[in-house]
């Protein structure tokens, strides 16, 4: 299954599975949307996790999808959109596992969560201004100081764990091979609170924002849908495809 779920002691554990670098197509991201919405409404579940197999957390979206499917880009932003919102606004706390690349909507993921802890091999990067595409700034900028985030999405450029750790944007940054464990053992501390309680100091804490992130994450997506009107876009994708050069991964 390219997405299960396990539950165990009040922790549900949402797993991304899509080979070979866990980059989801349209349809999968309003499939992940709806799991984390339902998930997160059982009563019996105090915390989520979300973590994923393979080489790493989340290549973002699918560019060959929408190199052969351009017009299916409307339902990739619903899909995006409503998956990192189902992220802020689930009832319990949301704890991201990361290891690897996370990249585009694996940002939007972590951004979106309540706290990441990453290996020690985990970075983060939006190439999106390589790919043709425009998004992951808001998310990204919940975790990260405003200059960084900006030099980040102008570059395409990486952010290793170790920087966004020394930024505040990580927890904790554990050896990849004790990464499940350790991710598991910090949500076990969330999960022997009580649900109310957590309930409720989610709701408080989303208010305390000082701006709305899905607000200025579906702003940010305008200017996606226009830079994929645009020719370059297109460009963008083919090159990407036809490139033999996987070294972002």
């Amino acid at each position: 299954m390219p997405i299960r779920t396990n539950v165990e002691n009040q922790i549900a554990e949402i797993v991304l599975d899509f080979p070979p670098v866990n980059a989801l197509d349209s349809q999968s991201w309003l499939n992940l949307a709806e799991t984390i919405s339902r998930t997160g409404e059982h009563a019996d579940i105090k915390c989520i996790l979300i973590r994923a197999e393979g080489r790493g957390f989340c290549g973002g979206v699918d560019i060959k999808e929408m190199q052969a499917h351009p017009e299916r880009i409307v339902t990739l932003n619903r899909g995006n959109y409503l998956t990192f919102k189902a992220v802020r606004d689930c009832p319990v706390p949301v704890i991201v596992s990361a290891h690897g690349f996370i990249i585009g909507g694996g940002i939007g993921i972590c951004g979106a969560s309540d706290t990441i802890i990453a290996a020690d091999n985990a970075y983060f990067s939006l190439p999106e201004i390589d790919r043709g595409a425009m998004g992951g700034a808001s998310h990204l900028s919940r975790m990260l100081p405003l200059h960084k985030v900006r030099a980040a999405f102008f570059t395409g450029g990486k952010i290793s764990a170790d920087e966004a750790y020394r930024l505040g944007g990580v927890e904790k940054i554990v050896p990849a091979e004790t990464l499940l464990d350790q991710s598991r053992a910090f949500a076990a501390i969330i999960a022997s609170k009580s649900r109310k309680a957590l309930t409720l100091a989610k709701q408080a804490l989303n208010g305390l924002e000082a701006r709305d992130v899905d607000h200025g994450y579906r702003f940010e997506q305008g200017f996606t849908l226009e830079m994929y009107l645009h020719e370059d876009s297109q460009k963008a994708r083919d090159a990407f495809v036809a490139s033999k050069d996987k070294a972002v991964y």
